[in-house]
Order: C-alpha cells, then structure tokens, then sequence
C-alpha cells in the first residue's frame, strides 16, 4: 500500500491560532503533525508516499527535512478545492498497489492505520458512529455501505462522521483516476476529492464505510481539535468533547 497525503489548503476556521502555519505542522507531542503521520506510516510498512502542498508550503518541507516523500504542488489552492491537488499529483495515482488517500490534518492513532492495513473492500470511506451531533461533514449508511453524504443531513438521518481517508484497492485507483480526471476536464475545481467517490452511489456503486468508532482520531479544524490531540498524546487519560460546528 501507498499513500498520497493533501497538505495545499489554507484551513481558515483555525488559521488565526496558527500564526501562518499549515494545519499539518501543529505540533504532537514536540513533532509537527505531518512528520509524526509520516512515521506512523512507516513503521507500518507505508514509505511510498507522495504529498500535495500548497499554502505556506516551506513550513511543510520544513517539517519533513531528512525525510523520502514525492512532492507535489497546487500552486492554485486558493481559487481550487482539493479535486485539483489530486489532479496535481495524478501520476502517483498508478494501479500497481493499493492507496490509501488522507487528509495532512488528521491525527490518529496507531490502531487505525492497522485497521487500512487489513481492509479488503473497495472504495472504502473511514467513518466514526460515536460522531454524531458535533459531526462536520455526515455520512449516513446501512448494511457498511453509504447511502447518503453532505454537511447538510440532520442528527436523525446521521449514521457518523467522515474521518478524512479513503482506501482504494488496485483495482478501483484507476477508475478513481480516469473519473477525477473527466471532472478536471468538464472544469469542476470546486469539488472535494472525496466527492469522486462519493457521487458514484448516486449511480448505484458501492462505497463501502469503515467505521472506527473507539478508536482515537481528530482533523485540526478547530482549535478544540487541536487540544483533544495533544491531551490524547500527553496521556493524561483526559480527551476533551469534540467541537460544536459553526
């Protein structure tokens, strides 16, 4: 398995915490965020890594000084959505293994990247049922697969929250290629990666979910996100609720 890790946007709900930074360098534990996912990767066997930057891009390289990674770069992050960062890094996107795609600003543990490690469906989206009322972005699903996505979904008709990573097998890396690539062409910049897959249950294709609900996990949105990680890490036995949106 490889991984192809977004790093390009701004974050503007917590940036004014962050003095210029990316939320990928928040530090865990002494170690930027970017550098302690990188590690966690490796050790779990995960070195053919590629990364999308684009905002404050040096404090990124930065972090990862010493470090083998592909470099990519979106020099349009803020006029694009991450469609184009993956676009940017398309000649990663090869068939010959399976991929794992995430976002550069989620922390977790080590058990969840255990849990990629074993899965053998295709696409799958990680998900958290314990996510429900302070959900950001709402999957809702039934028998493992999705049915339904979109900030918009109620409490009621929410199952969990999405987590920020995808796995593709072999198989589906290139048909995730071909269609991100037809919507580059039809220029829809302004979409998600994620919605490549998502839009293809509307069409009757499975999407399968991967909920890891007990597991830790937290994207740096907020700077409550933040404080929830570095309480996990510390190991003080005290996680802090989740946000509410705004």
């Amino acid at each position: 398995m490889k991984a192809l890790l977004m790093a390009a946007g701004v974050g503007n709900r917590i940036s004014r915490h962050l003095h210029g930074q990316p939320k990928c360098c928040v530090e865990v534990g002494g170690t930027p965020l970017i550098r302690y996912t990188f590690d966690l990767l490796a050790r779990k066997g995960i070195r053919d890594i590629a990364l999308v930057t684009g905002y404050q891009e040096r404090h990124i390289l930065q972090a990862l000084e010493g470090m083998a990674f592909r470099r990519y770069f979106n020099p349009f992050f803020r006029v694009t959505n991450s469609i184009a960062s993956v676009w940017m890094a398309r000649e990663f996107l090869a068939s010959e293994t399976d991929l794992v795609i995430m976002n550069a600003d989620v922390f977790v543990e080590d058990s969840v990247v255990d849990t990629l490690l074993t899965e053998q469906r295709s696409p799958v989206v990680i998900a958290d049922s314990s996510r429900i009322q302070d959900a950001d972005y709402r999957l809702s699903w039934s028998d493992g697969l999705l049915r339904r996505y979109g900030k918009e979904l109620t409490d009621e008709e929410t199952t969990g929250e999405y987590v920020g990573i995808c796995t593709l097998n072999r198989r589906y890396v290139g048909v995730f290629k071909q269609m991100m690539i037809e919507w580059i062409n039809q220029e829809d910049y302004n979409c998600w990666w994620e919605d490549v897959i998502y839009r293809t249950v509307e069409s009757g294709a499975k999407v399968h979910i991967q909920d890891i609900a007990g597991q830790f996990w937290a994207e740096v949105d907020y700077i409550e996100d933040y404080q929830r990680i570095t309480d996990f890490v510390a190991g003080n036995g005290t996680v802090s609720a989740p946000p509410h949106s705004c």
